[in-house]
């Protein structure tokens, strides 16, 4: 007997053991898997904007806080033992049974919460007797696997709520565009009968009955001591929602751009909704100005130097049609710079002591090998300081400083910023690399000017050290911060503050030219250092520029890379980066009006009044403060002593003077950078001309250059209209414009010029010699091929 007993105990102990085995590992992990839709909300806690489901459900990530309100008006509704019992209730049960048995149908299921939270992770199957055993099993695991707050905020999480609304998050916003954190009675009553019947929410659809099952638990919350009864009264007034509220899309391109990096969730980011709201329109208006001459697109971001976190993102103008690209996130889309990155080679120029920053730059027509660099307004300066040159974005003078400082070490500085968008190897950009042969994103560029404004503004609490963070892209989410102290270094990134401050200083000026070279004047309360660019073909154009307390920056142009005429920096770009600087200066500040000198990075010297270069013996100077290691910048050497007879009439030598000898200085230019300097400088004077007792051959190259060619290479004929040769162009550079000088092509005379020092030449290929001659006996001699 005893063994038969054992056989038949067998069975049910091993059904158990299966049971129990079951319930130890029904729950799957996740327990809900559906895809969630994404969720981005300001600094504050406010949605600005939302994407659905994958599904095409609006299942957003469990509410951080929920409202008490709704949390009792949910368990009075579904489940009023829900924290006395272990997942099923035997009362609740008995409760169905009658009353399904009185309707003569199924009209209560007497599941509880925890029950209704296993069918939902079921998926929701058909109430059938096996599925209620199997989802009692499943609630008990819940109940002994997590606290009853947590279930409870399982079934609002997923519970539907009619429509393609799941959860009470996404009910909150779609019904009454607020967080379910901030729901009134009425709202909590509505949204707590919904699941139950998530069909009546839609208008026209037994609205009455809504509003029935609304008021009857407030009626039993009332009942049960939870609401008083004027409350109640007063909640019972309140209206149903009409219908689902459009969500907010106030920064679309940031909210995809997290999706698309870190997967669907809540996102809380650094953006202030206010401000987020206030750019958008900037952008939006500034767009609509522009798309009458064809250009669709536009975007801005906006930086809090203190926290480094962005306050605003604009990845787009807002309601573009689809034909514009309106999905394109400029901030991250890799475009040409144009003259945006010359700030960054003048700071460097200034840190490696190459450079001061009134020096004269080289301003006048130049070939480098297949590059042919132009300024924008098609003229020269001759020479330009190099401030100014910054300031005016002179496109020769940058090539020359980038030629002088190397391309090679200013892409490693670039790189070493984080422009990450220069993948090719130096030499594949070459010079143009100055003038926009690259490619940078806005983000890079708005990351170094926030590292160049927190340099600035912690430099002294810093106590002189440095943070290489501070060139780090922009913070985008709530949690994260850049504290100005933690991290500190002896040496700066590249740039010294000293040099940093300087170049600052230059971008300061706020008239700017136009593409026509007219002076345009932008209006600040505070003073901005800014910076304007304009890519090649008109298709990009920038400005970005900063405070001691915010960094801006803005891009205006066509996604596709169509170019437009008058696409350019300081008329499409400019306007905007004022508008929302103006929009900053409303704002509560902290920080200074403007940065403070960097004195430990600096040091005060005697420059030349007129080259900017350190004085010379022979120069009239100032006092100027440069970098510190800007002392073993070059001297000047434009200021040359020379002698003249008393009157200043000739000028002589020790060995050909005929009476008393005067040593003056003077300053002087080599002929082709004075050609172009004088006519912006009619005060510039050339040296007095040699007494014809001291002329020879030797004092040539001192009074003439070559304006064309300037080089060496091969030359060839020019073509008009009608295709017809039109010869070799020549062109000379005088100190003295007016003298007569003759011309010979291999010692034959081919005529003379006076004023204009230009001539066309028919000459045959292969080598020749050109050779000029002016009326004091000036010689000067050029080789040059033709092909």
């Amino acid at each position: 007997m005893q063994g038969k007993t054992r056989k038949r105990l067998r069975i049910p102990l091993f059904l158990g053991l299966i049971v129990l085995a079951y319930w130890l590992f029904c729950l799957p992990d996740p327990l809900f898997p559906a895809p969630q839709s994404t969720q981005l909300l300001s600094t504050e806690g406010e949605l600005l904007s939302a994407r659905i489901a994958a599904d095409g459900q609006w299942r957003m990530p469990a509410a951080d806080s929920v409202s008490p309100k709704l949390l009792t008006a949910v368990v009075a509704y579904e489940d009023r033992r829900f924290y006395r019992h272990w997942g099923i209730s035997l009362a609740g049960i008995a409760r169905a049974i009658r009353d399904n048995w009185k309707a003569r149908e199924i009209v209560s299921g007497g599941s509880t919460i925890t029950m209704q939270v296993a069918r939902m992770a079921r998926g929701n199957r058909a109430r059938t007797l096996v599925q209620k055993v199997v989802e009692g099993l499943w609630a008990t695991r819940l109940e002994a696997k997590y606290s009853k707050e947590e279930i409870l905020h399982l079934w609002l999480a997923n519970a539907p709520f009619g429509g393609n609304v799941v959860g009470v998050e996404a009910a909150g916003r779609r019904y009454y565009g607020r967080s379910p954190a901030d729901l009134s009675w009425a709202e909590a009553a509505t949204l707590a009968v919904l699941p139950n019947s998530p069909a009546l929410i839609h208008p026209g659809r037994a609205r009455d009955a809504l509003k029935t099952k609304r008021d009857l638990l407030l009626d039993d919350l009332v009942a049960i001591g939870k609401l008083a009864q004027a409350e109640a009264e007063l909640a019972k007034l309140e209206p149903l929602p009409d219908k689902p509220n459009p969500l907010p899309r106030a920064a679309d391109h940031l909210l995809e751009r997290l999706r698309m990096t870190h997967g669907s969730g809540r996102y809380r980011s650094s953006l202030e909704a206010a401000l987020q709201r206030q750019v958008t329109d900037l952008v939006r208006r500034h767009q609509s100005q522009l798309a009458g001459s064809q250009i669709h697109n536009v975007a801005a971001m906006v930086t809090e130097v203190a926290s480094g976190r962005v306050l605003a993102y604009v990845g787009n103008a807002p309601d573009l049609a689809p034909a514009h690209a309106p999905a394109v996130d400029i901030i991250t889309a890799s475009r040409s710079p144009g003259s945006l990155l010359k700030p960054i080679l003048y700071g460097l120029a200034l840190e490696q002591g190459m450079l001061t920053p009134r020096q004269f730059l080289k301003d006048v027509p130049t070939n480098f090998s297949d590059f042919h660099p132009s300024n924008f307004y098609r003229d020269f300066d001759g020479v330009v300081p190099a401030d100014e040159a910054l300031a005016r974005s002179l496109n020769i003078p940058f090539v020359f400083l980038l030629q002088d400082y190397g391309v090679a070490p200013f892409h490693a500085s670039l790189r070493d910023y984080g422009f990450h968008q220069l993948t090719q190897k130096p030499g594949h950009y070459g010079l143009s690399l100055i003038l926009g042969g690259g490619e940078i994103s806005m983000e890079e560029i708005q990351s170094w000017w926030l590292g160049m404004a927190r340099q600035q503004r912690f430099f002294h609490e810093r106590q002189g050290q440095y943070v290489r963070q501070d060139f780090a892209p922009p913070t985008l989410l709530h949690a994260t911060t850049r504290p100005p102290l933690a991290n500190l270094e002896p040496t700066a990134t590249n740039i010294g503050a000293g040099a940093g401050y300087l170049t600052l200083e230059a971008l300061t000026t706020l008239n700017r030219p136009d593409e026509t070279g007219a002076e345009q004047r932008f209006n600040s309360h505070r003073r901005i250092a800014w910076k304007t660019g304009t890519s090649f073909g008109f298709r990009d154009a920038w400005a970005a520029g900063c405070t001691p307390d915010h960094v801006v920056s803005v891009w205006a142009g066509n996604a596709d890379g169509e170019g437009r005429a008058g696409l350019v920096g300081v008329k499409a770009a400019a306007p905007l980066l004022f508008q929302i600087f103006r929009l900053l200066e409303e704002r509560p500040t902290e920080g200074p009006i403007w940065f403070e000198r960097p004195w430990d990075d600096l040091r005060e010297v005697n420059t030349c009044e007129l080259s900017g270069l350190l004085a010379s013996p022979d120069c009239p100077h100032k006092r100027e403060w440069i970098p510190r290691l800007g002392e073993r910048a070059p001297s000047c050497r434009f200021h040359q002593r020379i002698f003249t007879d008393p009157d200043q009439r000739w000028q002589v030598r020790q060995d050909c003077a005929e009476g008393q000898v005067l040593p003056t200085s003077w300053f002087q230019l080599p002929s082709r950078q004075a050609h172009f300097y004088r006519q912006r400088h009619p005060n510039y004077h050339h040296p007095p001309p040699w007494h014809p007792s001291c002329t020879n051959q030797s004092v040539g190259n001192a009074v003439m250059q070559f304006i064309y060619p300037s080089k060496g290479g091969a030359l060839s004929p020019s073509k008009n209209w009608l295709g017809e040769s039109e010869g070799i162009f020549f062109e000379l550079a005088h100190e003295k414009p007016e003298t007569k000088v003759y011309w010979h092509l291999n010692e034959k005379y081919l005529g003379e010029t006076s004023t204009f020092h230009s001539l066309a030449v028919q000459i045959p290929a292969g080598r020749h010699q050109i050779s000029v001659v002016d009326e004091y006996g000036n010689r000067l001699e050029k080789a040059v091929l033709v092909k």
